[in-house]
């Protein structure tokens, strides 16, 4: 039995495969609760977590990714430490993309993106992913069993963000093979080994560095133009290298998170054949299923602010310089704002309240699209698996199932998914 008065959150495998009776432990104490180890405060508590990631100007995202990790490298003094975080920004855990950044920086490295993710883009985006989604399913729906995260989640939602950022379809097996979703017996061309092996991220730098400067110099009628050539909300040009973060974090953020929500959703439908047959016999709560998965399983676990003044958080004062974690999944199922939180409902009044995408300044551009790419994917899975189950031999009979999940604090994503199905001709 864990002790979860004492259980150390960011290091105690025992809390991975499911964080959610450690989040209900904290909330029943205090939605805002200062956990024994890092003196982080823990938001439980769904519109405790919202006040907190609407309010910019006193929660700084300078430590999103970090938490923690590694601890400041200053020490807060006063009840104003804004200055202080300026002055030692650039030597925090990623400080220079966009998930770490404060508005006004923030605001500019996002117009970038804003002039790619349009309704009309996405439209575009959409067509291509009914394609790709057959693609997909091509590789392996005859056999009637598959890894789902492997050979389908991962190389479809690299292949989206790959096509939405306007990657010429030429280069679309590079990245498979760079980012880890490459498929047996590909012929991806010529790669630099050296920048594979050392860092895929580098090597997403350099190709990106080389289109934008391309489009730069030789505008082409294109996707990477009209990322090449976005402009910041004062007029002026932004940097190649300040582009190339953006797109480099649509990528990151992008492919990870759709995989994860994928890889939830069909698991959700193998483990529940009532979902699953309601869906078959009525596509339009599909939809509602792709909110319910994200409020039940939101991908990103926990995310972190400081505090830049001294403030107040469900009752709870945090001094300026106190570390803030935010954790989505226990906002998503706080029972003050979700009747029977745990329990999977087609039929719930008010899943688009969940916060998987976040709120605020940093809710994530990417949701729209992941939002289409769960209906088309579900649409297809649907057409082509009749008879969607979970491999009892790899993850245990019905009500003994055992999932892996990442290993993270940051992330929840299943490691692996087995099922089987009946092929559809």
């Amino acid at each position: 039995m864990t002790d979860f008065d004492t259980v150390n959150y960011f290091t105690d495998p025992d809390l991975i495969p499911d964080p959610h009776p450690y989040f209900d432990h904290l909330r029943a104490k205090c939605p805002v609760t200062q956990e024994p180890h890092y003196g982080v405060y823990a938001v439980t508590g769904y519109e405790e977590s919202a006040e907190v990631l609407k309010d910019s100007s006193i929660f700084s995202s300078a430590v999103a990714v970090g938490g923690p990790f590694p601890p400041l490298p200053f020490t807060p003094v006063g009840d104003d430490i804004s200055e202080l975080i300026e002055q030692h920004r650039t030597e925090l855990p990623m400080y220079e993309h966009m998930v770490t950044m404060d508005p006004p920086q923030h605001t500019f490295a996002r117009s970038v993106l804003n002039r790619l993710l349009t309704p009309a883009r996405l439209k575009e985006n959409e067509e291509f992913m009914w394609r790709l989604a057959d693609q997909q399913l091509d590789e392996f729906a005859d056999a009637g069993h598959c890894e789902f995260l492997s050979q389908y989640a991962k190389p479809f939602a690299l292949l989206v963000v790959a096509d939405m950022l306007g990657v010429p379809e030429a280069d679309h097996e590079q990245f498979r093979v760079v980012l880890g979703a490459s498929r047996p017996g590909a012929r991806p061309g010529a790669i630099d080994n050296e920048a594979l092996s050392s860092n895929p991220l580098a090597w997403l730098d350099e190709k990106f560095s080389a289109y934008i400067s391309d489009r730069r110099d030789e505008p082409r009628d294109d996707v990477l133009t009209s990322l090449a050539l976005a402009k910041y909300p004062d007029g002026t040009t932004p940097e190649v290298i300040d582009v190339v973060r953006s797109a480099t974090f649509l990528f990151a953020a992008g492919q990870e998170t759709t995989a994860k929500v994928l890889g939830a959703a069909v698991r959700i439908m193998g483990d529940q054949p009532e979902v699953q047959q309601r869906l078959r016999e009525d596509r339009s709560l599909i939809p509602n299923f792709i909110e319910e998965t994200l409020r039940m399983d939101a991908p990103v676990k926990s995310g972190f602010r400081l505090a830049r003044r001294a403030t107040t958080v469900g009752d709870v004062d945090i001094p300026a310089g106190g570390l803030v974690m935010f954790c989505p999944g226990a906002a998503n199922r706080d029972p003050r704002r979700f009747e029977d939180p745990h329990e999977f409902r087609l039929d719930r009044d008010n899943f688009r309240e969940h916060i998987a995408f976040g709120r605020g300044v940093h809710t994530c551009p990417g949701g729209p699209l992941a939002r289409v790419e769960g209906r088309v994917s579900i649409e297809r899975i649907l057409d082509r698996m009749l008879d969607i189950e979970i491999n009892a031999e790899r993850h245990g009979p019905v009500g003994e199932r055992t999932y892996g999940y990442e290993p993270t604090f940051l992330l929840r994503g299943l490691s692996e998914l087995h099922i089987d199905f009946t092929p559809h001709s």
